[in-house]
């Protein structure tokens, strides 16, 4: 295991990607942590000195041609972030969680998930509101392998294709006619301002998004895993749901080689889970659903977690090599 650099005792560095929903999603928990450490969350000075941000360009922001199962995976999201941590450099990362790895390097951690904001996918296009609206043989844009197998499911006529780039750049080429319809998260959008763009919502249990999608993770090293400016960025409801979605990843061993989806919502005093996979070309789908009850329980999130695991081992089960790329 690499050696663990001291926890902070001046400043809290945060590291984040470069690209404009990146820094929006940092910035928001920077003045979160600054508020932690006792400086004034709007005074902007303030807020640099006590919780710099450090830009980092990762190897999923320089490589724009080629889907992520091409080139490595959704790790190189947050490698170069995680070098930097574990050398010193930086205290904790802000990512999207969705964007983050089953297994994380020895030393460092999920510490902390705030609240989450909505998990949804956003439709887009240039005329029709719903997916089912678009005509034959209509092209869709889209770089993730779960979106695409889970509207093949739903449509199997449309013509899909590699759609990278940040949200400017895909709302550009949809504006171009490159694609006549795309799909983003929901939750970027609304962090951007951009709320208003979609024409509709994808239904969360119809078509689960991929596992954390919504939720910001704050990655620390172990050592400053319960620091206390960590702690008051925690969000328990969020973490118990976004545990039972990643225990299913973990289970499915999911990547970007594999159309994941997973959806955990409260009802009551219920914790309720949808697992599913599909094959690429999205003829075959397999879901599993099950729900556990959290009021008695000493540990919510570990129970969560279980119950994702064991979604995902029967989705696993079923599916066996099909929904591997």
């Amino acid at each position: 295991m690499p050696t663990q650099p001291p926890a902070p005792s001046g400043p809290v560095r945060i590291g984040a990607r470069g690209s404009k929903l990146s820094l929006a999603q940092a910035g928001m928990m920077q003045r979160r942590i600054a508020a932690a450490l006792g400086a004034d969350p709007e005074n902007a000075a303030e807020v640099e000195r006590v919780a710099p941000l450090i830009v980092i360009t990762t190897t999923g922001d320089r490589v724009q041609d080629r889907r992520l199962l091409e080139i490595g995976g959704k790790g190189l999201f947050t490698k170069e972030i995680e070098e930097a941590m574990l050398e010193g450099r930086i205290d904790c990362a802000v990512h999207s969680l969705k964007d983050m790895p089953a297994e994380l390097p020895p030393g460092l951690c999920i510490a902390a998930n705030p609240e989450r904001e909505d998990p949804r996918d956003a439709f887009l296009t240039r005329g029709p509101e719903r997916l089912e609206d678009l005509s034959e043989g209509a092209h869709l844009g889209t770089a993730s392998l779960r979106r695409q197998a889970q509207m093949l499911h739903r449509r199997p006529d449309l013509k899909v294709s590699m759609l990278r780039g940040n949200v400017d750049t895909r709302l550009a080429k949809l504006e171009a006619g490159e694609a006549d319809a795309i799909l983003l998260a929901y939750s970027g959008l609304r962090r951007l301002g951009l709320g208003h763009l979609p024409k509709s919502l994808i239904d969360p249990v119809e078509c689960p998004p991929a596992p954390g999608q919504g939720a910001l993770a704050i990655e620390t090293r172990v050592a400053d895993r319960d620091a206390p400016w960590v702690r008051a960025l925690r969000h328990e409801p969020t973490m118990i749901a976004v545990a039972a979605e990643r225990g299913a990843l973990a289970a499915l061993e999911g990547s970007c080689k594999t159309a994941i989806g997973a959806h955990a919502w409260f009802e009551g005093g219920a914790l309720k889970l949808i697992v599913e996979a599909l094959t690429p070309d999205g003829a075959r789908r397999f879901r599993h659903a099950g729900e556990t009850e959290l009021s008695q329980l000493a540990d919510p999130a570990a129970s969560a977690r279980d119950l994702g695991w064991s979604l995902g081992l029967a989705v696993k089960e079923e599916a066996g090599d099909a929904i591997v790329v």
